[in-house]
C-alpha cells in the first residue's frame, strides 16, 4: 500500500466517525446542524437594486440593439416564408445528400414532408429564422473568442471558468436579465440562442487549433509563411474538422434554446405551438409538435456532422458534381417556386391533404390510464413511499407501519445499525476498505435523509470526495461552492435537487449502463437503441414531460421519470461506445487463452472501458441537472422552482442566485467524476477518444 493510499485511509476513516457523530449528536449541534438564518447575506436585493440602475441606465443601449435585430429577423422570416415547402424539399434533401448519402437525405425528405403534411410548416419557418440568424452569429463569435484563447493564455484562463458557468447556468436563469434589458419578443431568444450556443464553438476552436502538430507548424515556417499566412493557411485548414465539429455543437445548442426562449418571446413558432398544447393537457398535439422539434434538430444535427467529417477530404471526388450540382439544384427549386404559381400543390400544402392523428392519440393514451390505472398508481405510490421519500427525509422518518407495516423502533434501529456494521466488517475483512466506509457513510445519510442530515457533515462528504479525486485545490473549491449554497440561503432547496437529481441519475446511469452493455454486444438491439436516444436527445426538454403528466400527473415521480428519461441518453451511448472502441489486441488475446464472452465483458471490456463509462456517469449527471429546471413546471420545491419564482416575479437575485446554485452543484459534480475519471485513465495507460 503507497503513502497516498494510507493518507485516503485515514482521511475516509475520519470522515466516517465526523458524519457519525453528526448524525448521532445532530440534536446537541446546534448552527452546526442547520445553518442559522441570520447568518444568511442578504444578497437578492443588492442584486435587484443593482440590475434596475443597470436597465434605467443602459436599457436604451439594448433597446437600440433590440430594434436593429429585429431587422434581420424580420427579412429572414420573409424570405423562408417565400420559399414554398417543395422548393424547401429539393434544397434540403440535396444538402443531406452531399452531407450524408442517400440515407440522410431520404430521412430528411421525411422530415421537411411531415412537418408540412401535419400543418406546423408556417410555425417550423418561424423558429428556422431565428436559427438561421443564431448560428452564425454563434460561430463567428465563438470562433474569435475561441482564437483569443488559443493565442493568448491570459485570455484563455478567463474565458474557460466563463464557458463552465455559461453552460451550468440554466437557461431559465438567464433569460431573467436578457428580458429585463431587451424586452419582449423574438429578439429575446435571438440573444439567449447566441449566448447558449457559442460556448462549444470556443471549445471547439480552441482545441482544434491546439492539436495542430509542431510538424505542419514547421513545415509553414519553413515555406516561408508569416504569422497571418500560417494562421489561415495552416492551422485553420488542419484544425477545419474540429472546428467544424464546433458549428454542429453550436448548430444543436442554438436550436434547442430558440424553443426554450419562444415561452418567452411567445412568437407563433413550434416551441409555442408544443407549449400551449401542453397547457390545454392536448398529449397527442403537443406531441406531434414536439417530434417536429426532435426532427428538425436531428436533420441539422446530422447535416452539419455529415460536413464536418468529410472536412478531412480535400477537393472534390471524380464522382461527385461539386459547384454544378448546387447550380442545379437552384435552378430546380426555382423552377417549381415558379410552377407553384399556377401548380397550388407546390405552393402550399393543402388542407385536405393535413393529417392529424391527434384525437386518437389522446384516445389511446385515455385509454391506458383507464385500464391500467391501478398498476400506475401502485407503481407511484411504491417508488415514493420506498425509495424516494426514506432518501429525501430518511428512514427515521419515512418508515411506519401506514408505509412499511412496522415502525422504527429501538430493535428496528438495532437491526439496521448490526446489518450495516456486519457489511462494513466483512468488506474490510476483503481489503475494501473505501468500500467498507462508503457503505457506512450511505447508511448513515440515509438513515436521517439528505434534508435531516447536517449541513456540516454534508459539506465534509464532498469536500473529503473531492480531495480525493483533485487534491487540496478541488476540495477548497468545493468548500467554498457550498459556502456559497450555504450564505445565501439555498442550501434546502439545494438539497432538494440533489436529493431529486441524484435519485434520477443512479437509476438513469444503472438501467442506461445495462442498456448499452446489451447495445455493445449486440448490433440488432444498437440498431434499435440509436434512433430511440438520438430522438431523446434532440427532443426538447419540456415536451419529454408531457407523456408522464398526461399519466401520472403532476408531482415528485413524474419529475423523476422525465429525468431518467432524459438522463438515460448518455449512460447508454457512452457504455456502448467504450465497449465497442477497445483495442483489438487485447480482446483477441483474451479470446485466445480461453475467456468465455462473459467472462471478456465482466474481466477484460468492462475494466477498460470504465474511463469512457465514468464520462458517461459525468454525462449523465449533467443531463439531470438540466432537466431539474424543466422539472419544476410540474411542482418540484427545488433550485429550479426558485428560478421559476424569479422569472415570473421579474426578481433578478433570486432566480440568478438560484441559477448560480445550480451551476456550482454542476460544476462540483462535472469535476469530481472528471478527475475521477482522468485517475483511473492514467492508472490503465488509456487515451481516450473525444470525438463522442
Amino acid at each position: 500500500m503507497t503513502d497516498a493510499e494510507k493518507r485516503s485511509r485515514v482521511v475516509w476513516w475520519v470522515v466516517t466517525l465526523v458524519v457519525a457523530g453528526c448524525v448521532i449528536f445532530s440534536n446537541q449541534l446546534g448552527p452546526l446542524a442547520k445553518f442559522p438564518e441570520a447568518l444568511v447575506l442578504p444578497l437578492t436585493d443588492p442584486m435587484n437594486t443593482g440590475m434596475r440602475w443597470f436597465v434605467d441606465t443602459f436599457g436604451w443601449f439594448f433597446k437600440a440593439i433590440a430594434w436593429l435585430i429585429d431587422w434581420p429577423i424580420l427579412l429572414a422570416k420573409t424570405v423562408l416564408h417565400e420559399i414554398p415547402w417543395s422548393a424547401a424539399l429539393l434544397l434540403v434533401t440535396y444538402t443531406a445528400w452531399r452531407a450524408g448519402g442517400m440515407g440522410l437525405a431520404v430521412f430528411s425528405a421525411i422530415s421537411i414532408i411531415y412537418m408540412a403534411s401535419f400543418g406546423y410548416w408556417s410555425q417550423s419557418i418561424n423558429s428556422f429564422a431565428l436559427v438561421v440568424i443564431s448560428i452564425p452569429l454563434a460561430v463567428i463569435i465563438g470562433f474569435a473568442l475561441g482564437t483569443w484563447g488559443f493565442i493568448s493564455d491570459r485570455a484563455y484562463r478567463i474565458i474557460m471558468p466563463m464557458l463552465d458557468l455559461l453552460q451550468t447556468i440554466p437557461a431559465f436563469a438567464y433569460l431573467l436579465p436578457i428580458l429585463l434589458l431587451f424586452g419582449f419578443g423574438t429578439t429575446v431568444g435571438l440573444v439567449a440562442s447566441v449566448l447558449y450556443a457559442f460556448p462549444p464553438m470556443v471549445r471547439n476552436t480552441i482545441v482544434g487549433l491546439r492539436g495542430v502538430s509542431a510538424e505542419i507548424i514547421e513545415s509553414g515556417l519553413m515555406s516561408g509563411a508569416t504569422p497571418w499566412q500560417l494562421f489561415w493557411s495552416v492551422r485553420v485548414p488542419t484544425a477545419r474538422r474540429q472546428i467544424l465539429l464546433g458549428v454542429n455543437q453550436a448548430t444543436m445548442a442554438s436550436l434547442s434554446m430558440v424553443i426554450i426562449a419562444s415561452i418567452i418571446g411567445g412568437t407563433n413558432d413550434i416551441g409555442w405551438e408544443v407549449l400551449s398544447m401542453m397547457r390545454k393537457a392536448q398529449f397527442g398535439e403537443s406531441l406531434l409538435a414536439g417530434i417536429v422539434i426532435a426532427l428538425m434538430a436531428m436533420t441539422l444535427d446530422r447535416i452539419t456532422w455529415g460536413f464536418a467529417m468529410r472536412s478531412q477530404t480535400v477537393g472534390t471526388a471524380d464522382n461527385e458534381p461539386g459547384w454544378r450540382g448546387w447550380i442545379i439544384c437552384l435552378i430546380a427549386a426555382l423552377t417549381v417556386t415558379v410552377l407553384g404559381q399556377w401548380i397550388g400543390f407546390l405552393s402550399e400544402w393543402p388542407d385536405s391533404w393535413v393529417l392529424n392523428p391527434a384525437p386518437s392519440m389522446n384516445a389511446a393514451l385515455e385509454w391506458v390510464f383507464v385500464e391500467y390505472r391501478t398498476f400506475l398508481e401502485a407503481m407511484k405510490t411504491a417508488a415514493f413511499f420506498f425509495v424516494m421519500l426514506p432518501i429525501k427525509v430518511g428512514f427515521s422518518q419515512a418508515i411506519s407501519p401506514f408505509t412499511w407495516g412496522f415502525a422504527m423502533t429501538p430493535t428496528v434501529v438495532a437491526i439496521y445499525i448490526g446489518l450495516v456494521l456486519s457489511g462494513a466488517a466483512f468488506l474490510a475483512w476483503q481489503e475494501r476498505a473505501g468500500l467498507a466506509n462508503a457503505l457506512v457513510i450511505a447508511a448513515l445519510v440515509l438513515y436521517s435523509g439528505l434534508t435531516g442530515t447536517p449541513w456540516i457533515a454534508i459539506v465534509v462528504i464532498f469536500a473529503a470526495l473531492s480531495w480525493q479525486a483533485g487534491g487540496p485545490k478541488l476540495a477548497m473549491w468545493t468548500a467554498a461552492g457550498l459556502a456559497f449554497l450555504l450564505l445565501t440561503g439555498i442550501w434546502e432547496p439545494s438539497l432538494l435537487s440533489i436529493y431529486l437529481c441524484g435519485v434520477g441519475v443512479l437509476l438513469a446511469f444503472t438501467i442506461g449502463s445495462a442498456i448499452g452493455i446489451w447495445a455493445s454486444e449486440s448490433d440488432k438491439v444498437s440498431a434499435v437503441v440509436r434512433p430511440v436516444i438520438d430522438t431523446l436527445q434532440t427532443m426538447p426538454l419540456f415536451v419529454i414531460l408531457i407523456p408522464f403528466v398526461m399519466i401520472f400527473k403532476i408531482g415528485e415521480f413524474t419529475a423523476l421519470l422525465a429525468i431518467i428519461t432524459y438522463a438515460i441518453v448518455p449512460a447508454i451511448r457512452y457504455t456502448e461506445h467504450g465497449l465497442r472502441n477497445l483495442p483489438e489486441t487485447v480482446i483477441e488475446a483474451a479470446t485466445a487463452i480461453g475467456t468465455t464472452p462473459s467472462q471478456r465483458l465482466l474481466q477484460v471490456k468492462l475494466p477498460l472501458a470504465v474511463p469512457t463509462i465514468m464520462l458517461g456517469l459525468n454525462q449523465t449527471i449533467m443531463f439531470g441537472i438540466s432537466m431539474l429546471v424543466i422539472t419544476a413546471l410540474v411542482g418540484t420545491n427545488d433550485l429550479g422552482q426558485q428560478i421559476y419564482i424569479g422569472l415570473g416575479d421579474g426578481d433578478f437575485g433570486v432566480g440568478m442566485i438560484a441559477g448560480i446554485g445550480m451551476a456550482i452543484i454542476a460544476m462540483i459534480s462535472d469535476r469530481i467524476t472528471q478527475n475521477f475519471s482522468g485517475n483511473f485513465q492514467k492508472r490503465l495507460g488509456i487515451k481516450l477518444d473525444d470525438t463522442l
